[in-house]
């Protein structure tokens, strides 16, 4: 190689490593709300789809955490990681195993718990405290949308949703879900998380009229994929819930 262009080579790569030397380490800066809570500040952050974070007394929750919303390798390690259902993107080995340490603690649905051998198992109406917090287990499934074999995308029985009670702040993550009559019997939610995509979950009226059967004080439309969740806020514009729209599709 002749010295000219040995030098320019060598200048370009060590350019390369100055201004790109944790390129590959990158980790994405995600949106987060914070609530005041009567047992502290409880920050949620939006990782993306049908994936959060929450912090509370510096404690870590993570919710379906996956590898395709975020690398898990840089994310801080959990206290609690919550499953709703067995589907790849609720549902993540490696990304689990990226924020495992010694004393993390796992609640989840009986089929993921078959396919990781691992977790404590919640069945729909089963309640677990956690750190002083009450967490409950609902129904998550499907009335109308169905495989061509006629069989609900998700089964009435099998996921959870989760009801957070932090303090005097209760948190529904609604996992994957149509707007069911169970949710009815939901009180007191003071932030909600609906599915909106079709045909796995709800169109936006389907969450509109799920919202109107407990009244959130505030709505987050999340594991949206390409509906647009926009369409959500004239069809909520009579009712008494704010709808924050986040990047969660």
């Amino acid at each position: 190689m002749q010295p000219k262009l040995f030098a320019n080579l060598f200048v370009t790569l060590l350019f390369m490593l100055i201004v790109f030397p944790f390129s590959c380490d990158a980790q994405t800066e995600f949106e987060k709300d914070i609530f005041e809570t009567s047992a502290g500040d409880l920050e949620i952050t939006f990782i993306g789809h049908a994936t959060l974070m929450f912090r509370i007394n510096d404690k870590v929750i993570h919710i379906d955490p996956v590898m395709r919303e975020a690398n898990y390798a840089l994310m801080p390690d959990a206290d609690l990681i919550c499953v709703t259902h067995e589907h790849g993107d609720h549902l993540d080995k490696k990304a689990i195993s990226e924020i495992w340490k010694e004393n993390t603690e796992l609640i989840l649905n009986q089929n993921s718990f078959n396919k990781i051998g691992k977790g404590k198992v919640l069945a729909n109406g089963d309640t677990w405290e956690w750190e002083g917090f009450p967490i409950k287990a609902v129904p998550a499934y499907n009335v109308e949308n169905r495989r061509p074999s006629g069989e609900p995308f998700h089964p009435e029985g099998v996921g959870n949703g989760y009801v957070f009670t932090f303090g005097d702040i209760k948190v529904y993550v609604a996992g994957d879900t149509e707007n069911i009559p169970e949710m009815k019997s939901l009180e007191n939610i003071d932030i909600a998380f609906l599915p909106m995509n079709l045909p796995y979950t709800m169109t936006p009226e389907m969450v509109a009229k799920a919202a109107g059967l407990f009244k959130p004080k505030i709505l987050y439309p999340y594991h949206y994929g390409k509906t647009d969740p926009e369409k959500l806020i004239p069809l909520l514009k009579n009712e008494n819930i704010e709808v924050r729209i986040r990047a969660m599709q």
